[in-house]
């Protein structure tokens, strides 16, 4: 995610200490979730800098770094999108969730009966598993994590959705040209987006909106 142990250490921390922040200033319990999406953004950097303290391979941090970016991220955006969402919008985001949960499952097994191995490519890291259908399990990973955002209801998470899609394409370009990593700071910008969403006041549920 970042282009040095380093980098990964310092970016993982200050997306950490963005994760706490927003999880303090969440004015409502059901936001929770997602206000603490940061806490684990910056932990899976964190634990990517041991993954090139070992120069790759296929030991405990490498296992652990995919659990994060595959199944658990593939379920937690979509449960934390529905928990945050307006009762309005609640019915089309079981569409993502449902995907999420089956991409989830797909990865895990994958991950629990298949071996993963991290590759230092340049300033890079790569991460091999052979999973079954890759095109289909990407496509289900979109749905839910970027689409369950973009059809959230909430201005600042279709702005959020928004912004990840266009930065995820940009740092995988980067990535595939084994330039350098720019996932950390796509974390980073993603993090204080969250922050400011966090912050925000909403109404109640089931309230009246307010009159002009």
């Amino acid at each position: 995610m970042c282009w040095s142990a380093t980098a990964d250490l310092v970016a993982g921390t200050a997306v950490v200490a963005i994760g706490v922040a927003c999880v303090l200033r969440t004015r409502r319990t059901r936001d929770l979730p997602l206000a603490a999406l940061p806490l684990l953004l910056g932990a899976h950097q964190i634990i990517e800098s041991a993954v090139w303290r070992a120069d790759g391979g296929t030991g405990p941090a490498t296992v652990a770094w995919a659990v994060i970016a595959l199944p658990l991220l593939a379920l937690w955006v979509p449960v934390g999108v529905l928990c945050a969402a307006p009762p309005n919008a609640r019915r089309r985001l079981l569409v993502p969730l449902a995907a999420g949960a089956a991409t989830s499952a797909a990865l895990g097994y994958s991950l629990a009966v298949r071996p993963v191995t991290a590759q230092i490519r340049g300033h890079t890291l790569g991460y091999v598993l052979d999973l079954p259908r890759p095109g289909l399990l990407i496509a289900g990973y979109l749905l839910a994590t970027l689409g369950s955002l973009l059809l959230s209801g909430d201005r600042g998470l279709r702005w959020l959705g928004a912004l990840a899609g266009t930065g995820a394409a940009v740092c995988a370009a980067l990535w595939r040209l084994e330039f350098v990593s720019t996932w950390c700071a796509f974390a980073a910008v993603c993090s204080v987006v969250l922050l400011g969403w966090s912050g925000r006041r909403r109404p109640a549920e089931g309230a009246a909106p307010a009159g002009p």
